[in-house]
């Protein structure tokens, strides 16, 4: 493993001045120069949605990412990509010829299809020809096992919320050197806001809220060298929260926008989820469509499991008991808390994921979504503090789902969260905090990345508070390690002190296991 990271390092792309043929709208061909010095894949290589029979490859052209297009003329621009089973490409599997196109900021997604399961592959791509050719570095990534193969193990980095400004990218690094089947990342990708007082290394300018900017705030992610290495090690599996937009958005709704009109903030929405588009491992197919792009979505890993990517955003109700403001707060319950047409799925998500979460007969039902699912409320002398913004502010959707487990008396359910930029370890019961209660799943929920989070005091007062929280850390940073086999689930919270450090290395603070047959969890 080490040694390919070492080799995938050391091949930079070696780009020299050349001139490459484009067709045009008209079909005229036109130049593209790129500077020596400047390299088209600087943003990297990344892969993502295994399937037993495809997988999707991604790079954008960008030699200066920071400017408009990356630097690149407003043209379509031929790209090759290369699949081949052995590092040195000697025997490539697949090729094919793609264009990058100016629309989509000559961001390359290539869905593979025809592919053999269960195979790891490498993968790369070239612009150019000749000796004036520029070559990407080398990813590599792997399909899904076939639908009806028994399969004994799957092995995940569970990770979320990686503020730029807040620590180095370590827990990346950690992860590119794991032997994973894929990383599930479950939101907060990018950060749009700033906090100086955390401030360790700048975004590139104010909060973004045009097209030009997001793309911005990407390329400054995409430039860590660290989070590239973690993409071209492993697939990704994706979500969002509400960073890749705007904090707790909800819907069309944002904090400050009381009393505008929504389709000013869907504008600002359309523009992020096209940049998202444009710098993600996604299908082609799902290009966003003005404010609208479809992202919750079903894998299969053999017989073993089950996963359902959530977009616990687009479709949500606003926030309750804010006196029609929207943004999340800490609040009391209110009337409004408790009606029950309000979701965080929407009706339609909710609807897909409760009829196959009854219908899969795969040992274990996988829940990747953007929060921590089980009870964090905060006592106070008024009674129970509530985020209105988590799963806490939506009970009474939280307990439908609970219910659709408890009828069908589904075992095997693991939700596997983030965005609470804490490692928690925590049973989902009928009623929340009630030992008597039934627990009805398990949870393991990601700390952070970077991301800054709760005091200690606060977090102390949170485990007190909330049994059903078997383990809760918040003072460390990192992602879960999670292995999963036809009996148990295994999590290993790897950790590094806030904030994290270039030179950190990552550790192991807990480790829990749930069991396929009796939910729950419990320490290794």
């Amino acid at each position: 493993m080490d040694s390919w990271l070492n080799r995938r390092a050391a091949c930079l792309a070696l780009t020299s001045l050349f001139a490459l043929p484009t067709n045009l709208a008209g079909g005229a061909r036109a130049a593209v120069s790129v500077n020596p010095r400047d390299d088209p894949f600087s943003l990297g290589v990344a892969s993502g949605m295994p399937r037993p029979d495809s997988v999707v490859l991604w790079t954008r052209l960008a030699p200066r990412p920071y400017e408009p297009l990356g630097g690149l003329p407003e043209v379509p621009i031929s790209v090759r990509w290369e699949l081949a089973e052995n590092e040195s490409f000697s025997a490539p599997l697949r090729s094919g010829e793609v264009k990058a196109l100016p629309e989509h900021a000559h961001s390359v997604h290539v869905d593979v299809r025809g592919l053999p399961a269960d195979r790891r592959f490498f993968y790369r791509f070239i612009m150019g020809k000749g000796a004036a050719a520029a070559v990407s570095p080398i990813g590599r990534t792997r399909t899904a096992p076939a639908v009806d193969a028994a399969v004994g193990r799957l092995r995940l980095a569970l990770a979320s919320c990686q503020h730029y400004e807040h620590g180095s990218y370590v827990a990346h690094r950690d992860m590119a050197a794991q032997d994973l089947d894929f990383v599930l990342f479950v939101g907060d990708y990018i950060y749009e806001s700033s906090n100086p007082r955390y401030l360790l290394r700048p975004h590139e300018g104010p909060e973004p809220t045009t097209l030009a900017a997001y793309r911005a705030r990407h390329a400054t992610y995409k430039l860590d060298p660290d989070l590239r290495a973690s993409h071209a090690a492993h697939p990704w599996i994706l979500t969002w929260d509400d960073h890749e937009v705007v904090n707790d958005y909800a819907a069309n709704r944002v904090r400050g926008d009381d009393g505008q009109d929504p389709r000013l903030f869907l504008q600002r929405r359309a523009a992020a989820y096209k940049a998202y588009f444009e710098h993600m491992p996604v299908s082609p197919r799902m290009a966003p469509r003005g404010p609208n792009m479809r992202i919750h979505d079903r894998y299969a890993w053999g017989q073993l499991a089950d996963l359902w990517t959530l977009d616990c955003r687009q479709y949500r109700s606003a926030q309750a008991c804010a006196d029609g403001r929207a943004g999340g707060r800490l609040v009391g319950t209110c009337n409004e808390m408790l009606d029950a047409s309000r979701s965080v799925l929407g009706r339609e998500q909710n609807q897909w994921l409760q009829q196959g979460l009854v219908q899969s007969k795969r040992s274990w039902k996988l829940l990747g979504q953007g929060s921590q699912m089980s009870e964090a409320t905060l006592p106070s002398p008024l009674g129970r503090r509530i985020q209105s913004d988590g799963w806490d502010g939506y009970p009474v959707a939280r307990q439908q789902l609970l219910r659709t487990l408890a009828d069908a008396q589904l075992r095997g359910v693991l939700s596997l969260g983030g965005d609470v930029h804490r490692h928690v370890a925590a049973n989902l019961r009928a009623v929340a905090g009630e030992g008597k209660s039934p627990v009805l799943a398990s949870e393991f929920v990601c700390s952070s990345i970077s991301s800054r989070s709760l005091p200690d005091a606060a977090m102390a007062l949170l485990r007190n508070a909330n049994p059903d929280m078997v383990h809760a850390r918040s003072d460390e940073r990192g992602y879960a390690l999670v292995d999963i086999t036809p009996d148990l689930a295994t999590c290993d919270f790897r950790a590094t002190p806030f904030p994290a450090r270039s030179d950190a290395t990552l550790y192991s603070q807990a480790r829990f296991v749930a069991h396929v047959k009796e939910a729950g969890v419990e320490a290794a």
